[in-house]
C-alpha cells in the first residue's frame, strides 16, 4: 500500500499576504462605493443645475399678452439641454388651473406647491428621469396667478458621468493597490529572512551541536522565538550532558568494584578455611554494599537534574522539607546512635524550588554528616535577608581550606572519606543549588563544621 502524502501546510509569507490581500480586498471595496457614491452625487449636482438653468430661462420667457400667458422658448434652454445628446427631454408649460399652454401632456406634475424649484425623480416612457418643477407667479391688471414649468431629462448622461468620475477615481487607486501588493510582498519577504536563515542554520548544524543561536540583530519577535529555543536547547544540553555524565561515571566509577567484587567471591569458593572464607564473605559483602550506595546515588544525581529541567517549579516552605527529613527517620538506619536535632522557626521560609529535589540534596548533607562528621547532628532552616539557608552542622572540625576547595565535584573524597564513599553527595548538592539559582558554602561555625544550601527568598505576598 502507498502511503498518504500529508496536506502541504500553508506557508508563513502565504499567510501573511493572504491578510493583506484581504485588507486591500476590503478597502478596494469601500474605496469603490465611496467613490461611486460621490461620482453620483456629483453628477446629479451638475445635470440638477443644468435643468434647473432650463426651466428658469423657459419661466423668464413667459409673457401676459392680451391677459393670457404666452411663452416663446429660449433656445438657450435647450443649449442647456443639450449637453446630454443622448437623454430625452419632456417639458410643460402649465397655466393657473393646470391647463396645459405648451409641452407634453405626459410631463409628470409635482405634488405640492411652492414658489421656489423643486427637483424629484420620475419615469419618461418607462426610463428613469429626473424632473423639476418652477413656479412663476404673475399680478398684472389683466392676469393674476402663477404659471408652473416642468423640465425633464432622462438619466443616462448623468449616470454615465457618475461611471467615469468613479473610474478616474479608481484607477489611480487600483494602480497604487499594485504596487502596495508588490511592496508588501518584498517587505513580508525581508522580514521573514531571519526564519531562513535559521531554519538554514538548523539544517547545516551537527546534530550533537546544542550551542545557543544567535538572538543579536532580530526582529523583536524572532528573538522571542530564538530566546525560547536557546533555553530549550540549554535544557535538552544539559539532559544529554546529565546521561553522558551518567554513562561514563557508571563506566568508571563500577569497572573497580565489580572487579573486586569477583575476585572477592571466587576467592570465596577457593577457600576451604572456614574462618578465612567468612572473612572474605564479609569483605564481598562490604564491596556489595559500598556498590550499592555508589549506584543510589548516581541514579539519584541524574534524576534530580533530570526533575530540575522538566519539573515546574512550585514554592516549599523549607521547615516542611527539614521536618519530612527528620520524620522520616532513615537517618536512624546509618547511626542508630546518634540523635538529630531540628532547629526551625515559626515563620515560613519560602522558596521556588522542586520540593523532591530539595530533598534529595538535604539527604545528602544529612548522610555526609552522619558518616563522616562528628555527633552532635544538627539540621535547621533560617532566613537571611532574601536569602532562604537550609543548612546542616556536625561536632567536627570539617576538612581542610585546600579540600574545601575542591569539594563539590563527582567522585572528589576527603582523608576522611572511608572506602564507600564515591563523592557524589556534594556534587547532588551542587546540581540543585545551581538549577535553583542558589550555592552551597561551607564553613567552619563555633558548634563545629556546617554546609548549607543557600537559595533566594520568596517573600509571602509574592507567593
Amino acid at each position: 500500500m502507498g502511503s498518504l502524502a500529508l496536506p502541504r501546510a500553508k506557508s508563513l509569507l502565504a499567510r501573511v499576504m493572504t491578510g493583506v490581500l484581504t485588507i486591500l480586498f476590503l478597502g478596494g471595496v469601500l474605496v469603490t462605493l465611496t467613490a461611486w457614491s460621490n461620482g453620483r452625487q456629483a453628477a446629479r449636482q451638475a445635470y440638477d443645475r443644468i435643468l434647473i438653468g432650463a426651466a428658469n430661462d423657459i419661466a423668464e420667457s413667459i409673457r401676459i399678452i392680451d391677459g393670457q400667458p404666452v411663452t416663446d422658448l429660449p433656445v438657450s434652454a435647450f443649449e442647456l439641454l443639450a449637453q446630454a445628446p443622448d437623454d430625452r427631454i419632456t417639458y410643460a408649460v402649465r397655466g393657473p388651473d393646470l391647463t396645459l399652454l405648451t409641452g407634453h401632456e405626459t410631463a409628470p406634475l409635482r405634488e405640492g406647491r411652492g414658489d421656489a424649484a423643486q427637483l424629484y425623480d420620475g419615469e419618461m416612457n418607462g426610463e428613469d428621469a429626473r424632473f423639476v418643477d418652477v413656479t412663476r407667479r404673475f399680478s398684472e391688471r389683466d392676469f393674476s396667478g402663477v404659471v408652473r414649468v416642468t423640465v425633464g431629462q432622462t438619466r443616462r448622461a448623468r449616470d454615465q458621468m457618475a461611471f467615469d468620475l468613479t473610474l478616474d477615481a479608481l484607477i489611480p487607486v487600483g494602480v497604487a493597490g499594485a504596487a502596495l501588493v508588490l511592496v508588501a510582498f518584498f517587505i513580508v519577504r525581508s522580514a521573514l529572512r531571519p526564519l531562513e536563515a535559521i531554519a538554514g542554520g538548523f539544517s547545516q548544524r551537527d546534530p550533537y551541536d546544542l550551542t545557543p543561536l544567535d538572538d543579536q540583530n532580530v526582529p523583536a519577535e524572532v528573538g522571542v522565538i530564538l530566546h525560547a529555543m536557546n533555553r530549550f536547547m540549554q535544557r535538552l544540553d544539559r539532559q544529554i550532558d546529565a546521561m553522558r555524565n551518567l554513562i561514563s561515571d557508571t563506566a568508571h566509577q563500577l569497572r573497580t568494584p565489580v572487579a573486586a567484587i569477583r575476585a572477592q567471591a571466587e576467592s570465596v569458593t577457593e577457600e576451604d578455611d572456614p574462618e578465612r572464607a567468612q572473612v572474605a564473605i564479609a569483605r564481598l559483602l562490604k564491596r556489595t554494599r559500598s556498590l550499592g550506595v555508589l549506584l543510589d546515588q548516581m541514579l539519584s544525581r541524574a534524576l534530580v537534574i533530570h526533575r530540575t529541567d522538566s519539573v515546574p517549579r512550585a514554592l516549599v516552605d523549607l521547615r516542611d522539607v527539614a521536618l519530612d527529613i527528620v520524620d522520616s527517620r532513615d537517618h536512624e538506619l546509618l547511626a542508630p546512635n546518634v540523635e538529630v536535632e531540628l532547629v526551625i522557626g515559626s515563620d515560613p521560609v519560602l522558596v521556588s524550588a522542586d520540593e523532591f529535589s530539595l530533598s534529595e540534596a538535604i539527604k545528602n548533607l544529612l548522610t555526609n554528616a552522619l558518616r563522616y562528621g562528628t555527633p552532635p547532628v544538627r539540621i535547621g532552616v533560617k532566613q537571611d535577608g532574601d536569602r532562604a539557608i537550609l543548612w546542616v552542622e556536625d561536632a567536627g572540625k570539617g576538612p581542610d581550606d585546600a579540600v574545601l576547595a575542591r569539594l563539590g565535584s563527582r567522585f572528589e573524597r576527603t582523608a576522611s572519606s572511608r572506602e564507600d564513599s564515591a563523592g557524589i553527595g556534594l556534587s547532588i548538592v551542587m546540581a540543585v543549588a545551581q538549577a535553583f539559582d542558589g550555592k552551597v558554602e561551607m564553613q567552619k561555625t563555633e558548634h563545629g563544621f556546617s554546609v548549607a544550601l543557600v537559595l533566594p527568598h520568596v517573600a509571602e505576598d509574592q507567593a
